[in-house]
């Protein structure tokens, strides 16, 4: 249909900048092979306008189309409140090139491309809505922003592209509490903190909507503010009625923008082929170049050096279908998927167990996937079900392939070297197979893979990844199992819901494969997936499968004696007190301190009360008033033994394994954005050994009959490492030395010769070597001293005096992270920094952690290439690696062998930074050997 815009015509208008932002933010990083170029943004923006295209060829396609941009940060809105948008964070600089290419994109669609200096996108939106609704057309604005719905009504409506929903004024009177003409009246109540629109304070949208709702509009509400019975709502009202009226002019979107174009220069026409081809070849799209070239019936032009596998997210290539996966029954079945395995060379592999306990998990099937939408689930020990019984019986459900029979089958190709293994956290899985006798090699980790890429923006579970890269949210297990006392373990699940989860698990994490791997050499974290993540998997299963033996008459022992000792301190708490009371209730704690003894907090403040009216009294309280008072530190050192008791001495001993009679802790990879192991079911690395209490629940960890513990522990590494990363001439000298530290550094600092060294004076050293390190404060220095905020600041500002490089590192790190938001460690290993540029509290924690993440996250570095070497280098010894502990690595030696475990360990450790990288700083390594943890540490 052509001709004047009228009835009959349909608009899009698509907002742009919400697209590019999608994309941006959405999607991995990206850069274009010949020159590095950043195009992440502008690939996933093509392709969000590539699914428009070809979702819009039916009887309701658009007649019109246009994509409206922003031009420019000022418009007349910071004119009328210069504070308009003042919170919004700069542009990230990796978007900044972008930008343009997606006006080109735009063009080179074929499809109208508008901004206007001096107005908002939402404005020109506006006015074409406007336009199109009063020449009796219709009007789709494709975007989710809140601010545009106050357009929808009379032939304009709203698309989600994202979630494929519409929004019409029903989907506004759900959203918002009142239909689409009162929005910004509700707006201009509630104001808008990510655009700065001050709004009334304390009112938020449902409280604004119920205003609105009741006296009809905001000027009518405004004028009989003084009826309202709510006295702090009536005073908001009154008081800040001018500012309220100037939000509703911020929100209010100015339907009348001055446009040189009309609705008629926006009509749809096809893209030219040659022109649409050239510029996606040009920008190195490989998969979208080859999918448009198969629409138009073109011929795919040269891209020169581009990735085999797909350049960006394809989102929608194949949708997902529950319903195709196959459930595999027999051998015949099973041996096609086989061979098909083989002829491409690779299988995205996931197991079903009986709980998430690899040690005491049974298999309960396995799920393949050879291509995207092509994935099946091999069923293996599924009960039948009986009617309505949830838990089933014991009888195998039919249609099941023998679980000897289909292990005989897949461990061949399990275990052979010629095919590559895909799965998502596959040590799990790797650690199923190996309780059953099979090695699963050679494999890639989808978690590990984003982990290398995306640390510290965002977590790596299957789910996540699926919703972020694939927009598609996975079958969830909740519902199949249940909760609480009628949960069921997957063996239960009726197979015709098992093929459909299982299968799906195979499929997405096949579909996350092709995307995160040609990511890793574009993002150039190749060499930290293939040198410190994914050989790591096997060392960490193995371990985990070795445990360590622990003494459960030991801990028995502690436990009582922990209980002695907590009542010895509450007579002497209650003594402080002048009273007894819970020490346990933080309530009763808040009131004895605050209301009965009228203590104070070191800056002359009370903290503050909870929603419950019950004073603060965390941890962080109570280390700063353990500085005035005794009281606080002895409820500190009875919260310490309370939990020294119930979370070790008292749990560690259900997380014995009865057939091994050994502590199987997990360790997460993928865990913390620096590297840094985290261990889990239990958490062995977090057993507190700064106090005596601490120290000795290491005693329960002990050797089996004829073998000795054997631990060794990086000596002060993290100080190491910051003398090379921040040049510290110093303190290397001293390294190569090999001095004291802390005593050099209290001899530096507080001008105490050597030979009069304290323990008191060496110990506040160390805690702000430590410290620094950690960006501590001397808010913080002052809690872990229990000495005065100044006196504790004073020492840092001596430090820093005294060693003026650190400084230096700090301030350089730090522009680097705001620049390029990240740090790396000298290993490669990119450590993302998003809240970097944020504002208040958050920012700085994150500049503290940036300038920690290059020193914590190369020290991380460098045990796991220790580890990943480990094995071949005591492969001949009669011993075994059993846990990782922060610098720490603990093992088991036959008795007699513990010198020769020493030599190959250490020799291992301290060259662990070699060739890689060369510490300017040699690393030493601290051994010892006893019959339990505690000993040999």
């Amino acid at each position: 249909m052509s001709g004047t815009f009228g009835k009959g015509h349909h608009l899009h208008l698509i907002d742009g900048s919400a697209f590019i932002f999608r994309a941006f933010h959405a999607l991995p990083p990206l850069t274009r092979k010949s020159d590095g170029l950043p195009i992440g943004a502008v690939s996933g923006f093509c392709n969000m306008i590539f699914k428009m295209v070809e979702d819009n060829r039916g009887p309701d396609a658009p007649t019109h189309v246009a994509v409206i941009f922003d031009k420019g940060s000022h418009t007349f809105r910071n004119d009328m409140y210069d504070q308009y948008k003042a919170n919004r964070e700069a542009m990230p600089e990796e978007l900044r090139p972008q930008i343009p290419l997606t006006r080109r994109a735009t063009e080179a669609f074929n499809i109208a491309c508008k901004e206007k200096e001096g107005y908002e996108a939402d404005d020109i939106i506006a006015t074409l809505a406007v336009q199109a609704r009063e020449a009796g057309g219709r009007c789709t604005i494709i975007s989710s922003d809140k601010d545009l719905m106050q357009l929808v009504g009379d032939g304009v409506e709203m698309l989600d592209a994202m979630k494929n929903t519409r929004i019409d004024r029903e989907g506004v009177l759900e959203k918002f509490g009142v239909y689409p003409e009162h929005v910004v009246d509700v707006q201009a109540l509630a104001g808008d903190s990510v655009d700065n629109v001050p709004g009334a304070p304390g009112i938020g949208i449902k409280t604004a909507a119920l205003l609105i709702n009741e006296y009809g509009d905001l000027e009518t509400l405004l004028e009989r503010a003084s009826e309202i019975k709510q006295p702090k709502r009536r005073e908001t009202l009154i008081e800040h009625a001018d500012q309220i009226r100037l939000s509703r002019k911020l929100v209010l979107l100015d339907d009348k923008t001055p446009l040189d174009f009309t609705l008629d220069d926006l009509e749809v026409k096809e893209p030219d082929a040659d022109t649409l081809l050239a510029f996606l070849a040009e920008m190195e799209f490989r998969t979208l170049t080859k999918r448009v070239a198969e629409q138009m019936g073109k011929e795919m032009p040269t891209i020169e050096d581009t990735p085999a596998l797909p350049d960006a997210p394809q989102i929608d290539d194949i949708p997902f279908d529950a319903d195709k996966y196959e459930q595999v029954s027999d051998a015949s079945a099973l041996q096609k998927w086989i061979d098909a395995i083989y002829e491409v060379g690779y299988v995205a592999v996931d197991t079903e167990t009986t709980g998430l306990n690899e040690m005491t998990a049974e298999l309960v099937g396995i799920s393949l996937a050879t291509e995207p939408g092509k994935a099946c689930y091999i069923p293996l020990i599924h009960k039948a079900n009986r009617g309505n019984d949830l838990f089933g019986s014991d009888d195998l459900a039919e249609g099941q392939m023998p679980l000897e029979q289909a292990l005989e089958m897949l461990t061949p190709m399990l275990e052979d070297p010629s095919i590559l293994k895909i799965g998502q956290n596959m040590k799990y899985d790797a650690k199923i197979f190996a309780q059953i006798g099979i090695t699963v090699a050679p494999f890639d980790d989808t978690m590990l893979m984003s982990y290398a890429q995306h640390a510290g923006l965002h977590g790596h579970g299957m789910d996540t990844l699926s919703e972020r890269y694939l927009n598609h949210t996975p079958i969830p297990i909740k519902p199949l199992l249940g909760s609480g006392k009628s949960a069921i373990t997957f063996d239960k699940v009726p197979l015709e819901d098992a093929v459909k989860y299982a299968a799906e698990d195979a499929d997405i994490t096949l579909r996350l494969w092709q995307l995160l791997k040609p990511q890793l050499h574009m993002a150039q974290v190749t060499r930290v997936y293939e040198r410190l993540e994914r050989p790591l998997v096997p060392v960490l299963a193995q371990m985990e499968r070795s445990g360590i033996k622990v003494d459960r008459d030991t801990l028995s022992r502690m436990s009582n004696a922990f209980s002695q000792k907590m009542v010895g301190l509450e007579d002497e708490i209650f003594e402080l007190a002048g009273r007894k009371f819970s020490v346990g209730s933080p309530k009763q704690i808040g009131e004895i301190l605050f209301d009965e003894m009228d203590l104070e907090l070191p800056d002359g403040k009370k903290p503050k009360k909870g929603k419950s009216g019950a004073w603060s009294t965390g941890a962080d309280v109570l280390e700063d008033l353990a500085t005035v008072h005794d009281l606080p530190r002895r409820i500190l050192d009875w919260r310490q033994l309370d939990k020294l008791k119930s979370t070790y001495t008292d749990a560690l001993q259900n997380h014995i394994n009865p057939d091994t009679g050994r502590v199987h802790t997990s360790y997460s990879i993928a865990g913390a954005s620096t590297g840094r192991l985290a261990s889990t079911d239990p958490n062995l690395q977090n057993i507190p050994i700064r106090t005596e209490e601490g120290r000795r629940i290491r005693e329960a960890f002990v050797a089996e009959e004829g073998k000795t513990l054997v631990a060794l522990d990086y000596s002060q590494i993290e100080l190491r490492i910051l003398a090379h990363i921040a040049d510290l001439p110093a303190l290397k000298d001293a390294f190569a030395r090999g001095d004291d530290i802390h005593a050099m550094t209290a001899s530096e600092m507080f001008d105490v010769p050597m030979e009069e060294m304290t323990p008191d004076i060496r110990r506040r050293a160390k805690a702000i070597n430590f410290g620094v390190i950690y960006g501590i404060s001397g808010f913080g220095l002052a809690r872990n001293l229990r000495i005065p905020r100044a006196e504790a600041q004073g020492f840092i500002d001596r430090y820093f005096e005294r060693f003026p490089g650190i400084r230096t590192y700090m301030d350089d790190t730090k522009t680097f992270a705001k620049e390029h938001c990240y740090v790396q460690t000298l290993f490669g290993r990119k450590i993302h920094t998003p809240e970097i540029a944020s504002k208040g509290p958050r920012a700085g924690f994150a500049a503290r952690a940036a300038i920690n993440a290059p020193i914590q996250g190369t020290a991380a570095d460098v045990i796991r290439r220790a580890m990943i070497r480990m094995p071949d280098a005591i492969a001949d010894l009669p011993a075994k690696m059993l846990l990782q502990v922060h610098d720490e690595l603990l093992f088991e030696v036959e008795q007699g062998s513990e010198d020769k475990l020493i030599d190959a360990a250490r020799e291992v450790m301290e060259n662990a930074n070699d060739p890689v990288v060369k510490l300017d700083v040699k690393l030493t390594v601290d051994a010892g050997t006893g019959q339990n943890w505690a000993e040999a540490h």
